[in-house]
């Protein structure tokens, strides 16, 4: 968790508006110290403070989605999806509910400690100074959860005398405002961050499919983030961090509903000691509580059945890291650390509905504790050559495994398991080659192993969700990724080109087997009602990931540029024992092909135009690859303008063309849709 506020110091610094020489951005994500994004080999996309900003989005998870290696599990983002559903997954590799890759806030890893999920709202909108997306890397620096990459959000440093508004309002009763003040108090400083937002939002069913018990998902949260740096001395400053969340949100029917509460505080020390030497250590807490209720829709649309109550899901995350780095006079870079992280989690529900009670009551969940030590080196060994290498150890343990069921009138047992608990020992070794060949021509490749242990929530917690119920694992075992890609960037004059292709092998790779479709009655798993699907969680033995990538970029001129991004991204089960059927089947929720256009125009008169074009080729909403979900183009304009030296006006349209994003769709063929066209516009002060 190197030094933040350097680099997002940098990061603003970059994009000032009387600055005369483009400085080249600092990237801290891919080896938790900052450098060059030129000296980094895995493929590294950089979004600067005014970028994300000026995106047409409304949330932090749509604004990223200008990146199209980047992806949630399902096609609706964090404005209507349930928490659960939103895991990240870069360039396809295997998305699901649990994030496949690592998110961090300022350092601090931003996965549920029990399912693995990101709680996008939790993040600032409009006080980010950048974002970083390292796809296939950072894994010998990050290890768990860094399976198909780092994505990084870096907030406002807690420096200067500041104080921001924003201020929006938009279709659906949606209405948002957040703000930040940052003083400077003594020889420190005091920074406040806070949102608070609201939507009645839109129904999440097809208008042709939807049902009288169809009602729209909206949603409220707001959080504050209190900040205090303060120097210790000469060489070393502090950075604690304190942070409250909360969340409540209507699923898309009356009776399902989930809410959220997260709180956590961080310490973080940086130093520089004499010479090139520098550190940073820290140390961080979160605890939260999720709940959540669930119900079966009739055919018809007319009527739901409650089928879970998820009344608690509390869980803690404990964690610490230290990383060192040296830089040599031949700009050589060392960098060596620990870290470790304790989880701790557990869902408390009722089920089994019937004569307008629960019958049954269940307590699942356990422990993980990860234990890790890194090495990374980077040395020029020739003119414009640049090797990089690194090796990562990893322990991790699984304890308190348990599952508990009862009656709920009378506690009787059901079922009460005891899991034994397990361990494992990780390396994560990795090595990069970068050789500038031309003043214009970068040429680089990047592999690396890396791995991730299931989840708390996949390994003890069975659920329904709909009509669909899924039987957790508690024998489940690590993925193991096994990724290389080669890239090339050139820049002729006012244009910058990149190719890069990837390859990875994802072996182990958990995913839900659907085993029965209903409706039916399935030892292990129960009745399945008609229109729903049994599925187990289940270890396949192989899936490939394989592609390319493209961007192109043109600087018509210091105010206007054009960017187009295409991936291709193949993904093949190549062998599962559990399962045969599924071999040479696509993976759930991949489309092979997507592209994103946008541009920004600094027009005079202090107009700021900012338009973006999206491409979701089709994907399959099933492992059994039945339900394909139809390609979609996205247009999402915005325009802003400054009104002088503090404020500036913007609307954004989102899906201008209100087209149908199709996010789901049942065995009886009910279309989920995404949203529609969304107008939306404010104000925003700085000072």
């Amino acid at each position: 968790m190197k030094v933040l506020l350097l680099a997002g110091t940098s990061l603003l610094v970059s994009t000032a508006a009387a600055q005369t020489i483009a400085l080249e951005p600092l990237v801290v994500s891919a080896d938790r110290t900052p450098e060059s994004a030129s000296q980094v080999a895995a493929s590294v996309t950089t979004l600067d403070a005014d970028t994300l900003q000026n995106e047409p989005a409304l949330t932090v998870d749509d604004a990223l989605l200008s990146v199209p290696g980047f992806s949630l599990f399902r096609r609706d983002g964090s404005l209507t999806a349930n928490p659960t559903t939103q895991g990240v997954s870069l360039r396809g590799m295997g998305p699901s509910g649990a994030s496949r890759s690592l998110v961090l806030l300022d350092g601090i890893p931003l996965n549920d400690p029990f399912g693995g999920w990101i709680t996008w709202s939790q993040i600032p909108r409009e006080s980010l100074a950048g974002a970083e997306i390292v796809e296939g890397g950072g894994a010998t620096a990050w290890g768990n959860s860094a399976l198909s990459g780092v994505v990084q959000l870096l907030t406002d440093p807690a420096s200067g005398d500041r104080e921001r508004l924003f201020g929006s309002v938009g279709d659906y009763d949606t209405r948002s405002a957040e703000m930040e003040v940052t003083e400077p108090v003594g020889n420190g400083t005091v920074q406040i961050l806070g949102e608070a937002f609201s939507t009645d939002g839109y129904r999440i069913v097809a208008p042709e499919d939807a049902g009288p018990i169809d009602a729209p998902a909206s949603s409220q949260h707001s959080w504050i983030t209190a900040r205090w740096r303060e120097p210790l001395g000469d060489n070393i400053e502090m950075v604690l961090t304190l942070h409250t969340f909360e969340e409540s949100r209507d699923n898309g029917t009356p009776y399902e509903k989930n809410w959220t509460r997260e709180n956590s505080s961080s310490l973080v020390l940086n130093g520089k000691t004499s010479g090139d030497f520098s550190w940073t250590g820290a140390v961080y807490a979160q605890n939260g509580d999720f709940a959540s209720t669930y119900s079966s829709v009739n055919l018809a649309r007319t009527a739901e059945t409650p089928a879970e109550d998820q009344y608690a899901v509390p869980d803690t995350a404990l964690g610490g890291a230290w990383t060192g780095s040296w830089r040599g006079a031949d700009e050589s870079l060392t960098s060596v650390g620990f870290d470790i992280r304790d989880v701790r989690g557990e869902t408390r529900e009722d089920y089994s509905f019937a004569n307008g009670s629960y019958a049954d009551q269940r307590f699942a969940g356990g422990r993980q504790t990860f234990y890790g030590i890194f090495a990374l080196r980077e040395q020029p060994v020739a003119p414009g050559v640049r090797i990089s290498f690194g090796v990562r150890l990893d322990d991790w343990l699984e304890s308190a495994g348990h599952l508990r069921e009862s009656v709920l009138a009378t506690g009787a047992p059901l079922e009460d398991d005891e899991y034994p608990d397990r361990s494992g020992q990780e390396f994560s070794p990795s090595v990069g080659i970068i050789w500038q060949a031309a003043p214009e021509l970068r040429l680089r490749a990047d592999a690396e192993q890396a791995f991730r242990v299931p989840t708390l929530n996949e390994l003890y917690r069975p659920f329904r969700q709909g009509n669909n119920i899924t039987e957790a694992n508690p024998d489940l075992k690590t993925e193991h990724a096994t990724t290389g890609e080669i890239g090339a960037d050139w820049t002729p004059g006012s244009f910058q080109i990149g190719v890069t292709g990837f390859a990875s092998e994802l072996m182990d790779a958990v995913d839900a087997v659907t085993v029965a479709t209903g409706p039916a009655n399935v030892p292990g798993i129960g009745v399945i009602p008609a229109g729903g699907s049994g599925l187990e969680r289940l270890n396949l033995d192989r899936v490939d990931v394989e592609g390319a990538q493209t961007y192109v970029e043109w600087k018509v001129s210091k105010s206007l540029r054009f960017r187009a991004d295409y991936l291709f991204d193949d993904t093949n089960i190549v062998s599962a024992s559990v399962a045969p059927d599924l071999v040479g089947h696509q993976l759930v929720q991949v489309p092979k092909n997507s592209a994103t256009f946008g541009a920004s125009w600094s027009a005079p008169g202090e107009w700021v135009i900012t338009p973006r074009v999206r491409w979701i080729g089709t994907q399959f909403n099933d492992d059994e690859n039945q339900m394909p979900l139809e390609s979609a183009v996205v247009a999402d304009p915005s325009v802003s303008r400054r009104l002088g030296a503090h404020a500036q006006l913007f609307i954004t349209i989102e899906n201008l063309g209100n087209t149908q994003i199709q996010t789901g769709l049942s065995t009886t063929g009910v279309i989920s849709t995404g949203e529609p066209r969304m107008t939306f516009g404010g104000i925003r002060l700085d000072y």
